[in-house]
């Protein structure tokens, strides 16, 4: 059995796919990730940010998001909400800084939405970046596809 498990590991690691538990959480291609598991999709200079497939995975069944309000200035790193499960109460930080220019407020009456479509129903806040450089450091799918995997193996 040992020595399956050992074939099927290295066949993944070959073919860049988990062949374990994560929840079969996804990660998209296209997005930057933070390591406080928040996603942002860049267009042009403006962001629209969310919690991954990953964080709502962990969190379970989320009853509650709280929102900023349009026009505060968010700075990377820092909180700026945050989502209540069933389990836990999270902070949600911003991975990048700059004006908060519109919220989803669809979230207030459905915050399941950040379970079902964490990447396109549910998102949270979008932003004007006010440094598009910030987002160099920030991880591509592939990191923190590896993050995630280093940080289940922990627990």
């Amino acid at each position: 059995m040992a020595s399956r498990l050992l074939w099927a590991s290295r066949a993944a690691s070959y073919l860049r796919i988990s062949a374990f538990h994560r929840g079969l959480s996804t990660v998209i291609k296209d997005l930057k990730y933070a390591d406080t598991h928040e996603w942002v999709k860049v267009d042009g200079a403006s962001a629209t940010i969310g919690i991954t497939d990953h964080a709502q995975d962990h969190l379970g069944d989320v009853v509650y998001v709280e929102l900023p309000e349009v026009g505060v200035t968010v700075a990377q790193g820092k909180n700026f909400g945050a989502v209540e499960s069933v389990k836990a109460t999270s902070d949600v930080n911003s991975p990048v800084s700059g004006e908060v220019v519109e919220v989803n407020s669809e979230l207030v009456g459905s915050p399941g939405l950040v379970n079902g479509s964490p990447y396109e129903n549910g998102w949270i806040i979008k932003v004007k970046m006010s440094d598009t450089g910030e987002l160099n450091s920030l991880m591509d799918s592939n990191q923190y596809s590896k993050f995630c995997e280093e940080e289940d193996a922990k627990h």
